[in-house]
């Protein structure tokens, strides 16, 4: 075993937040294993204290300011 970390898939709607319940853009995983979702709220909040505590932070958050693309033309 190398202690490398899986590549984790993308979160989806379906992801919530462990903390709230809102969409998750946020995931801890821990050190020892497991996992932990948050929103971007709670991302923010304990994200600094889980990565010092050896969690590796995927954080998705980029994807709220992402605009959606306009309908073709033809469905306008």
């Amino acid at each position: 075993m190398t202690g490398a970390l899986a590549p984790t898939k993308p979160l989806t709607a379906v992801d919530r937040c462990d903390r709230c319940g809102a969409q998750a853009y946020v995931r801890a995983v821990l050190a020892g294993g497991g996992e932990l979702l948050f929103c971007a709220h709670h991302g923010r909040k304990y994200g600094e204290t889980l990565r010092a505590k050896g969690a590796e932070i995927h954080d998705e958050t980029d994807r709220l300011l992402e605009t959606p693309a306009p309908p073709p033309e033809d469905e306008r």
